[in-house]
């Protein structure tokens, strides 16, 4: 089964964070908090203006690594993985190099 966002939407899936600080400390799971990033897995076809021209999501690709709100998107599953399908609107950034 496949997603397909409509509109402006966005589906990511979550980039896990690492249990360990730059330190070396190791962060037990319970206290590891969901990570604001992620990697765009699809893209909607874009907006929808009132004319009924539809402009397309320019500033982002499949792949991308993105950020976004801590309360953003909806978590769906989708072939026993769970992603979170939210509007381009509530991306935050592009994640550039290393």
């Amino acid at each position: 089964m496949s997603l397909r966002p409509l509109g402006d939407r966005v589906l990511v899936k979550r980039v896990e964070a690492d249990n360990k600080t730059k330190s070396g400390i190791i962060i037990p799971d319970g206290n590891k908090e969901k990570p604001l990033k992620g990697k765009i897995v699809a893209i909607g076809p874009g907006k929808r203006h009132e004319s009924g021209k539809v402009f397309p999501i320019l500033d982002i690709k499949i792949g991308d690594i993105v950020l976004f709100g801590k309360y953003s998107g909806v978590e769906v599953t989708v072939d026993d993985e769970t992603l979170l399908l939210m509007n381009s609107d509530d991306l935050l950034g592009i994640l550039e190099g290393d």
